[in-house]
């Protein structure tokens, strides 16, 4: 069920991934899939357009979003068994978009703990939202193949809630690192939260994305009902430029008065996301369970690989996306992605998730096995 796209067909499919390479050159930075997207999302994509549905998107609370927010609900109680509040989700032009609107509205004042390394837009946001970020870093020598070694170090935390941070940013599962935090993990940090009185804001687009042989997904907001999630469908079903997320909140009041916000705090989400997100909820179980399979299999691929053409390299064990953190520190080069680069294939640099941090890159892996391949051949080639 999962096509891989030809050269010709992603660069015209994909113009910011594709587009900002060179002819000859292989995209493994940005995340998206070069994979054809689900037949149900497409189907009713034309369907819409059909229709001529070209219009604005309708406002929070309609019909519209508010099957956009059922098919999220079925989607939750059938992959993680997860009871979400009847309508407690308002959709948002996407999941940056909506962590802005949450510091904006939502979440206390003061600092924003925010892990390293992070989604690079974690740190303009915290910014554009007039907060100062209180950063809690992991050392980038733990032990790879020990799960816990890689935990939030929730000590650290504690540190910066003691002196004055109110909101923790979450992103779970964990971009670049590739790690789902167990039960355990979250139900200590709600804990830790509450008895400061702050907040967890979660983003959780990669959820869907949980590989085969992980123990299952566990939602934030089912072990803390007081904290804000975004997420979106767009990641897991190859559709970011459609712009639509969602800001999903257990408490009515609070979703009524996100809802009631001005146009102009909430706005560029998009009819045809919504349209794209319902047939992705609802109806593409079967590709996605082909998805993560096939993910799978190319994360297998990809660690032989590397122990075939870069012994040296060390890598985490993926448990969720499709976005691998390579630590190649041992071949002395600081910027491996800009070496590669030269080489005919652009990852995303290290130091982009953590400044200041050498030697790693941030590897999309979602492609063709032959280009896969010449990904590694290439970063190879470019560092020994």
């Amino acid at each position: 069920m999962i096509r891989d796209l030809t050269d010709s067909e992603a660069r015209a499919a994909l113009p910011l991934k594709w587009g900002a390479v060179p002819q000859g050159t292989v995209p493994a930075w940005v995340a998206e899939m070069d994979f054809a997207p689900p037949p149900a999302v497409t189907a009713a994509l034309t369907a819409a357009v059909g229709r001529g549905m070209l219009g604005y998107s309708c406002h929070p609370g309609t019909a519209q979003a508010a099957d956009l927010n059922a098919a999220f609900r079925g989607f939750a109680e059938r992959h993680w068994g997860w009871d979400v509040p009847a309508d407690s989700s308002t959709p948002v032009g996407d999941v940056v978009t909506g962590l802005r609107l949450a510091l904006d509205e939502l979440c206390p004042p003061g600092p924003v703990v925010v892990p390293l390394p992070c989604y690079p837009p974690f740190r303009d946001v915290v910014a554009l939202a007039g907060r100062e970020a209180a950063y809690v870093g992991l050392d980038p020598d733990h032990d790879h193949d020990d799960r816990a070694a890689a935990a939030l170090d929730l000590a650290a935390v504690e540190q910066h809630l003691e002196a004055g941070a109110r909101t923790v940013l979450l992103c779970h599962p964990h971009n670049p690192l590739g790690r789902v935090a167990h039960r355990a993990e979250l139900e200590a940090l709600r804990d830790l939260v509450h008895a400061h009185g702050a907040r967890v804001l979660v983003d959780e687009v990669h959820a869907p994305l949980v590989l085969p042989g992980q123990e299952r997904f566990v939602p934030y907001l089912s072990v803390d009902p007081e904290a804000v999630l975004v997420t979106s469908h767009s990641k897991t079903f190859g559709t970011p430029g459609l712009k639509t997320a969602q800001i999903v909140l257990t408490d009515p009041e609070e979703t009524q008065r996100l809802r009631a916000l001005p146009i102009a705090a909430n706005h560029g989400h998009s009819g045809l996301g919504m349209v794209a997100g319902a047939a992705a909820w609802r109806d593409s179980d079967l590709w996605l369970h082909a998805l993560r399979s096939r993910l799978r299999v190319q994360a297998e691929d990809l660690r032989d690989l590397l122990a075939e053409h870069l012994p040296q390299a060390r890598v985490r064990p993926l448990e969720a996306t499709y976005l691998a953190w390579l630590d190649l520190r041992a071949y002395g080069v600081a910027d491996p992605a800009a070496v590669a680069l030269e080489h005919g294939v652009r990852l995303a640099p290290g130091h982009d998730y953590q400044p200041g941090l050498e030697g790693h890159v941030r590897l999309n892996l979602a492609t063709s096995e032959q280009r896969l391949v010449q990904i590694v051949t290439r970063l190879a080639a470019a560092l020994t």
